[in-house]
């Protein structure tokens, strides 16, 4: 199918970085239970709950620290360096696609990016070692240094606005490609859900590699319930 399609868009979800260690939101046992997300509307009311979600990032960060692409990401990477896929649209926050190689243009972010800060009022980029020195100095997260600012992680929380400009990229690629791979996703999470469900309606195959069913597996052209590495180990060079 890869060698048939004109353009492949590429669709990922938590299950691709778990075999790099990082843990699904989705599992019972998940650590992301244990320090659950904040709301947007809280984190923007309330200091207290501001410094209570930026001590719940820093202990999730703690966990996978370290965290380096598996071959999963390396696969569609090679993908990507291969011309076969324009880019990946991607739920994860991780970052380990761009550490895969991919340009940041190359990565469609629906769920924004954990790797650094940006300020809600001006959207300046702070990096997160900043952030933690002087989160940990008192217990309060620093303002922004451009404006004051509302700091928070460069995600997109319960409650916020998705981003405009990687919701328009994703329904672009969606809409022009012939193939429409999905590797790690539940598919249940909208609005990121819809683009498979839209690829196919729009006369593109699809294929689900999974290790648990998805409500789309019935729709999908293929479906391969398999361990996601060793699926995509065989595009790497």
């Amino acid at each position: 199918m890869i060698q048939d399609a004109r353009v492949v868009a590429g669709f990922t979800g938590a299950g691709i970085s778990t075999e790099s260690g990082i843990p699904d939101f989705c599992s019972p046992d998940s650590p992301w239970m244990r320090h659950k997300p904040i709301s947007f509307e809280l984190f923007v009311k309330s200091a207290e709950a501001r410094r209570e979600a930026w001590r719940r990032k820093f202990a999730m960060d703690d966990l996978y620290r370290g965290a380096r692409p598996g071959m999963g990401h390396l696969g569609f990477a090679s993908l990507v360096a291969a011309g076969r896929m324009p880019a990946v649209i991607t739920q994860n926050i991780d970052g380990l696609h761009q550490e895969s190689g991919l340009d940041p243009e190359q990565v469609i972010e629906l769920h924004g990016n954990g790797t650094y800060a940006k300020c809600l009022a001006c959207g300046s980029r702070h990096e997160l070692d900043w952030v933690r020195r002087r989160f940990d100095a008192d217990g309060d997260p620093p303002d922004c240094r451009v404006c004051g600012g509302i700091l928070k992680a460069a995600t997109i929380s319960f409650g916020q606005a998705m981003p405009e400009g990687p919701m328009r990229r994703a329904q672009k690629l969606t809409a022009s490609c012939d193939l429409f791979l999905v590797a790690g996703s539940s598919l249940v999470v909208y609005p990121a859900a819809a683009f498979p469900a839209f690829a196919k309606e729009n006369g593109a195959r699809l294929v689900i590699v999974n290790r648990e069913p998805t409500p789309l597996d019935k729709a999908a052209d293929l479906v391969i319930r398999a361990e996601i590495g060793s699926v995509f180990s065989v595009f790497l060079p």
